[in-house]
């Protein structure tokens, strides 16, 4: 018996009701505790010890999943990790108390992992010695699958029928000790993930899509880390307002000196100083602490000592010499934006327009986004510099370059080739 239908025995984790009529969908059963209730969270070695002997004697695919403290803490790291498996129970572990789970990790050996959502997941799971060998991930299935709604609640709902409380998922999980609701949220993320996996296999199955989701899978697992973003500061929000290159060097400054600052104290930049407020102070170049005090981001609240570290990043700036000024904006790798195709290249332009249609009709027409059977930049990129010559073969070869799966190819490569071929 699964999780599922034991939960569904179970009443005292369910509502209660008159039955629906045959052509209303029932309601869902509010899931409100996990089934063998909420587990000591492993802070300890010797917690941890038994944690991995626990999971290392389970079997089947593990549910893993991980909170994070975003909006609070500097950085992405995990401050509580989730894992379910038949035989194992689930079990939560506290990644401040024991920070290297790679004993864990090579316990799993070859199992399947569960995640949902996988890539938000990976990297701070990596941080702390978990990296899957495989995996399966629902909430791609559920994109692929065609469901319009792919958040883990919405898909335990559609899918099987359960409601999960979502309360929690935007709290201080860097808090300790961790309340006990929050745990209970934690430990219910995982508690029917096998389920889920199991029932969007057979959908994938049915559809003929299980293929393409495995190789989609066997990507994000073998994907290697992301490299540092080169002048994360020109994500700044507004920075499209920034446009003299000395204001842009006070963007720069200001957000350097507010990462280093959140680093050491670590909390999210944003709580240091918001971007809003790096955009006014970088538009209106104020001469000095009291002027600065005037803008919007820096008023009455904030100390002297903090305004007086701002005017100086907004100062060093100023006395930049020319030659040290950043430039307006990165040079993107690859095509111009769409919008300039036109006046740049009609012929390019052209063959956009009729790959993007296809792709589009395609995507419709297998219930799939657009993004999910073949990513916008693949499609600017081959339409931009097709290749030299209009062949299969040529076209299979400039997709996979730019990182299309081989299902990817199968299905869009001959759409492409028509709309490069009808358009030059």
């Amino acid at each position: 018996m699964t999780d599922a239908q034991e939960t569904a025995e179970d009443t005292s984790l369910r509502t209660t009701g008159g039955a629906p009529p045959d052509d209303v969908a029932p309601a869902p059963i509010p899931l409100l505790e996990p089934r063998e209730g909420i587990p000591p969270v492993a802070a300890s070695d010797d917690a941890l010890a038994r944690v991995i002997a626990d999971f290392a004697a389970g079997t089947g695919p593990v549910a893993v999943d991980a909170e994070r403290a975003s909006g609070y803490r500097y950085g992405q790291r995990a401050y509580l990790v989730q894992l379910r498996r038949e035989g194992a129970g689930s079990a939560l572990i506290d990644p401040v108390g024991c920070p290297d789970l790679s004993g864990l990790g090579e316990a799993l050996g070859p199992a399947e992992w569960i995640l949902h959502a996988a890539t938000q997941d990976l990297p701070c799971l990596r941080d702390i010695g978990m990296t899957p060998t495989s995996l399966f991930d629902t909430e791609l299935a559920g994109r692929l699958a065609g469901f319009p709604r792919v958040g883990l609640g919405a898909m335990v709902e559609s899918v099987l029928g359960y409601a999960l409380e979502k309360g929690h998922s935007a709290v201080d999980w860097s808090t300790r000790p961790l309340p006990d609701p929050w745990l209970r949220y934690a430990a219910l993320d995982v508690e029917l993930l096998v389920d889920l996996r199991n029932a969007l296999e057979e959908e994938l199955e049915r559809q003929g899509k299980l293929g393409w989701a495995l190789e989609e899978f066997a990507a994000i697992a073998s994907a290697p880390p992301a490299p540092p973003r080169k002048d994360p500061w020109r994500r700044t929000s507004g920075m499209h307002k920034v446009r003299r290159r000395r204001q842009i060097a006070v963007v720069r400054e200001l957000w350097t000196v507010r990462d280093q600052v959140a680093q050491r104290r670590d909390i999210s930049p944003g709580k240091v100083l918001g971007d809003a407020a790096i955009i006014e102070a970088a538009l209106a170049l104020p001469a000095n602490v009291h002027a600065l005090t005037a803008l919007p981001g820096f008023g009455h609240r904030m100390g002297r000592r903090q305004l007086e570290q701002w005017q100086a990043a907004v100062d060093r700036a100023k006395e930049l010499p020319e030659s040290e000024l950043p430039q307006p904006g990165q040079q993107p790798a690859g095509p111009p934006p769409p919008r300039s195709w036109a006046d740049k290249d009609p012929a390019a332009a052209a063959r956009l327009s009729a790959a993007r249609a296809a792709v589009s009709e395609l995507a419709e027409r297998l219930h799939m986004p657009q993004e999910n059977l073949i990513t916008p930049d693949t499609v600017r990129r081959v339409c931009w510099e097709p290749p030299k010559a209009l062949t299969p073969g040529a076209v299979e070869t400039a997709l996979a370059g730019h990182g299309a799966r081989r299902w990817q190819i199968e299905q869009v490569g001959p759409l492409l080739l028509r709309a490069l071929d009808t358009s030059t």
